[in-house]
């Protein structure tokens, strides 16, 4: 059965700093556009506050979910266990993208490892917390992060990676055609 909270408890706080993998969901406004669903790991996570999150966006080959924040601002996290304690979390909240050139960056940051490829960081205010069984997730065993995003960055190196080349190219429009922050800085 599904628990509801306004903040996150300090059992849902424990939970979440377990876990190796989290799943963020975000959509636009128009009816007919791409519901967005990414995985997420490489210790990018933090909890802020009992009522305020925030994850280190790293470069991809896409920026969905920056699109849609700025957009409307909802956003989704979802924590699920995959070992013997069967637990789904939701945070549902209202997202803020918050990119190196902004002012909050330099405290934001100080939470996170350095990570080459780091693009934005996503601030989330949650207003509901939901917990459920997650009986029917199967069991898996953990065996580590994956090396390869990191060599990729690497390889592709600090300029290529940047707004100047990579992140314009891959991360300036939604698949919807929505403008993201870093697309902004473009213009």
């Amino acid at each position: 059965m599904a628990k509801v909270f306004t903040e996150l408890m300090s059992a849902h706080q424990e939970f979440i700093q377990k876990q190796q993998l989290f799943f963020v969901a975000t959509a636009p406004l128009m009816t007919n556009g791409h519901v967005n669903v990414s995985p997420k790991g490489l210790d990018a996570f933090r909890i802020l506050s009992p009522s305020r999150v925030a994850y280190l966006d790293l470069t991809g080959s896409g920026n969905e979910t920056s699109a849609h924040v700025v957009e409307n601002g909802r956003i989704t996290v979802m924590f699920c266990s995959f070992d013997h304690q069967p637990l789904i979390l939701r945070l549902y909240g209202q997202g803020t993208v918050i990119l190196p050139t902004d002012e909050q960056w330099a405290d934001l940051e100080t939470h996170f490892p350095k990570m080459l490829g780091t693009r934005q960081i996503i601030v989330i205010d949650i207003y509901r917390v939901q917990t459920s069984c997650g009986y029917g997730v199967p069991m898996y065993d953990y065996q580590g992060q994956r090396p390869t995003l990191a060599a990729w960055a690497y390889n592709k190196g600090p300029t290529e990676l940047t707004k100047t080349k990579y992140q314009l190219e891959k991360g300036s429009v939604s698949i919807d055609g929505l403008i993201t922050p870093i697309g902004q800085l473009d213009t």
